[in-house]
């Protein structure tokens, strides 16, 4: 009975061929799977680091000069500080700064394939202390009549162009603007001096 019972459970596999082969079809395709999908993303992140890393080190654009980031192609056509407020075309909505208005002055144009959203919220100015400042929603919308800024969705070929509004403190000179295509882009810093 013993002998009958080593026979069984040493022949497990024998027995269960069909299971066997599944099982080791499962494993191959896990291994190929994470060998074949880790090489892609290894090529895929090393050449997009290397992008982003040669991007931030050579300060990809100066005030006129365009710089790609996912489908926009950004262009800084100024910069204005020091606005105690803004307002609509009517002035009728009228938006007081804590410390200052910075009036940033974009034209983008999609260079992608399909539409894109423009946020306002994914733009960010730096100082010459690298503190990092979120644009003023309220103020961006109050100021761009046709919406160019503030959730504008541009279709591939097309430009828009806008002032997306930043509420620094007084004193403050910012030295950068950190330019997205969305908020999980590497974004493109343009130097403002």
């Amino acid at each position: 009975m013993s002998k009958g019972n080593k026979e069984k459970s040493g022949n497990w596999f024998a027995r269960h061929k069909v299971l066997t082969v599944i099982g080791a079809l499962i494993v191959v395709g896990i291994i190929a799977s994470a060998a074949g999908g880790g090489s892609k993303s290894n090529t895929s992140n090393s050449s997009t680091g290397n992008k982003k890393s040669n991007t931030s080190a050579a300060q990809v654009a100066k005030i006129g000069q365009a710089a790609d980031d996912g489908k926009f192609e950004f262009t800084v056509t100024s910069i204005k500080c020091g606005e105690p407020s803004v307002s609509d075309s009517t002035g009728y909505l009228t938006k007081t700064a804590q410390g200052q208005y910075c009036l940033l002055n974009l034209t983008v144009k999609n260079i992608g394939n399909e539409a894109q959203t423009l946020d306002n919220t994914s733009q960010y100015l730096y100082n010459g202390s690298n503190q990092k400042y979120s644009s003023d929603t309220e103020a961006t919308i109050d100021i761009n009549p046709t919406n160019g800024t503030f959730l504008n969705q541009i279709n591939p070929g097309n430009t828009v162009t806008g002032t997306v509004v930043f509420d620094i403190p007084k004193g403050q000179t910012p030295t950068a603007a950190e330019l997205h295509d969305s908020a999980y882009s590497g974004g493109v810093k343009v130097n403002l001096q």
